[in-house]
């Protein structure tokens, strides 16, 4: 009877009557939801390296898989950025080359118009092979370099294009659109870090219920799946006994623990002093010996790159040492020993640009010495942009070079003689760990570098791609073959956040050279496409004035405060939306949290109490039973 009961209220039920509009809304909302899946999942056919990704992070954890992710990252910026560059200066340069366009003429000091780096006469063999390294020679005068792009101005009655104003602009907008990719990537990365709780404990329910992918088809992916839901739930692990033991800890501990981490952050600081002293001494001395010639030249010119690698060596070592003896968790430790990493790379890259800002600018006494007929030291540096631009190269190429020495000379060799030696100090040494902080620190370093000489080697973007592409089968190879999973692992979500706050430390340092080179530095006279303006960006003054009267009025209200004001406010709203949004989400991950923490308790509470009455029922009957 009540089945039939139940079955007559659901027929009694009142359907709700959709109408046509609310019909034809669903399903365009269920046909774009199936387009956007589609177009996802197309997409990521087309991804590069998703298959060797999906590999690594299951064989070695997602701390080393944000490694690649971060490198595949870089490799497509650096191509976009290319074709950025290519399509608004380097072709148009050539064309306008090639149909022999004239150039606007202006006079100058004879002395600073002086430049002719092209060799005169025979050259050795040789000499080609130490050009190409050094970025001198028959490269110095190519498109590689600020020099070779003249100051041409094509002006016709159906097309102008002024190739200064298109040099500058384009550097502005490379800088504009890598920091709008960093920040998008940024924006999901935090996304992911407050859906899963960043570095908070207690992620093993959704690990196990929501981590496994249905798609794994065959025996190999299953595996990879298990073994990457296995690291996972390691660090989850580790995690939560490090912080146990942390909380543990008497007063008189914490006192000795604290008081050594400040001691020890007083050792990496000094150890981090000394090799600035070191690449500044490095750089002054290869500065004054630059007129050298033949290996003994290559040498010195190389002399601040191997200064700087020998310091990113050695420094990073002993801080990762110091580090450990601090006691931090695994992703603190990471942190740390990053934020000292990076540091010592980008200030020792500050100390070659001061370094070299002021030899160019006589030490920033531009109205007095070498400096005062040209506002830069022309003797020395006739084309400074073109000489900045070689610096930027070499570090680049020599940072190539060392990554491939130390796999081919180092990696290789230490994994044969643990493999086929069985020695205390074979076995001591052991197949090596791929150490993620340095590794990234590499590539933010290669990525800061290429940022900061962009302006100065317009074609450094395509060879930062070409390096990070051989970079990341170069990687992949000593990864499978070297290495060994890490015995200590640590979470993706957070690094990989923190990876982009370290570049975007970077862009920042290169958008204050860029901004400095375009405002404050004289421009050379004898090279580049603003050989006749006092600096780089006055230029944009003088082409404002040759725009029509109508386009005048609209940058003039563009830069008024009656639209400045009200778009700061509007920024400000939106920004506030957001930061409230996030609050918002961010509290409601947080009390689902808190949520399922307490139907948690309940049920070991329902466990208990029922355990409880089974005890209570066993022991009631085998009272009966003792009874009868």
């Amino acid at each position: 009877m009540a089945l039939k009961r139940a079955v007559r209220q659901v027929q009694q039920m009142q359907v709700p009557v959709v109408s046509s509009v609310e019909s034809w809304k669903r399903n365009k909302t269920k046909s774009l939801h199936k387009l956007k899946n589609n177009a996802s999942g197309f997409l990521y056919f087309f991804t590069p390296w998703h298959k060797t990704l999906q590999k690594i992070g299951g064989n070695f954890g997602g701390g080393v898989q944000s490694y690649f992710l971060f490198l595949r990252f870089l490799v497509v910026l650096n191509f976009v950025s290319f074709l950025l560059i290519a399509a608004f200066v380097i072709i148009p340069s050539i064309v306008f080359r090639s149909v022999g366009s004239n150039l606007t003429n202006s006079t100058g000091p004879e002395d600073c118009m002086e430049y002719n780096p092209n060799p005169q006469g025979l050259e050795v063999f040789y000499n080609y092979f130490l050009d190409l390294l050094s970025g001198t020679g028959f490269m110095e005068y190519s498109y590689l370099f600020y020099g070779y792009y003249n100051n041409t101005m094509v002006e016709d009655r159906n097309f102008s294009y002024n190739i200064p104003l298109a040099y500058l602009f384009t550097a502005v907008f490379y800088f504009a659109f890598c920091l709008i990719c960093i920040i998008a990537r940024m924006g999901t990365a935090a996304r992911v870090a407050v859906a899963t709780g960043g570095s908070a404990v207690g992620n093993y329910s959704m690990i196990v219920f929501t981590g496994w992918d249905f798609g794994c088809l065959g025996d190999r992916a299953t595996r990879l799946k298990q073994k990457n839901i296995h690291y996972r739930l390691q660090v989850d692990l580790e995690e939560e006994s490090r912080n146990k033991r942390a909380a543990a800890l008497t007063l008189c501990q914490k006192i000795v623990l604290y008081s050594l981490r400040i001691f020890m952050g007083f050792v990496a600081f000094g150890l981090i002093i000394g090799a600035f002293y070191g690449i500044f001494e490095a750089t002054n001395f290869s500065q004054k010996m630059s007129e050298e010639q033949g290996i003994l030249g290559l040498i010195i010119e190389y002399l601040p790159s191997i200064v700087i690698t020998a310091g990113n060596f050695v420094v990073p070592l002993l801080c990762d040492q110091i580090a450990l003896v601090e006691r931090y968790s695994p992703s603190t430790t990471i942190i740390v020993a990053l934020l000292r990493a990076v540091f010592l790379r980008l200030v020792s890259l500050g100390v070659i640009l001061f370094t070299l800002w002021s030899q160019i600018t006589c030490e920033g006494n531009t109205s007095s010495g070498d400096c005062e007929l040209c506002q830069y030291s022309h003797k020395v540096y006739p084309c400074w942009e073109t000489r900045v631009g070689q610096e930027m190269y070499k570090l680049t190429l020599f940072d190539f070079l060392i990554n491939i020495a130390v796999l081919v000379l180092v990696e290789f060799p230490r994994r044969m003689l643990v493999d086929n030696w069985s020695n205390k100090l074979a076995q001591w040494l052991g197949r090596q760990e791929f150490v993620v902080p340095s590794n990234v620190l590499g590539l933010v370093y290669g990525q800061t570098v290429v940022w900061t000489g962009a302006l100065f080697c317009p074609l450094l973007p395509l060879i930062n791609t070409i390096k990070f592409f051989i970079l990341f089968y170069s990687k992949k190879i000593t990864l499978f073959n070297n290495c060994r999973p890490a015995l200590k692992t640590f979470r993706s979500t957070t690094s990989t956040f923190f990876f982009l706050v370290v570049l975007l430390f970077g862009w920042g340092l290169a958008t204050v050279v860029m901004v400095y080179s375009l405002a404050v530095i004289h421009p050379s006279m004898g090279c580049g496409p603003f050989r006749f303006f006092p600096t780089m960006w006055s230029i944009v003054p003088t082409s404002f004035y040759n725009l029509s009267k109508t386009t005048q009025e609209f940058l003039f209200f563009i830069g008024s405060q009656a639209f400045s004001i009200p778009l700061f406010a509007l920024s400000c709203v939106v920004m506030c939306y957001f930061i409230a949004l996030a609050s918002v989400y961010g509290k409601s991950v947080a009390l689902l949290r808190a949520q399922l923490k307490l139907e948690g308790c309940d049920k070991k509470f329902l466990v208990k109490q029922i355990e409880e009455l089974s005890r209570q029922l066993q022991i009631s009957k085998h009272n009966a039973g003792v009874q009868d």
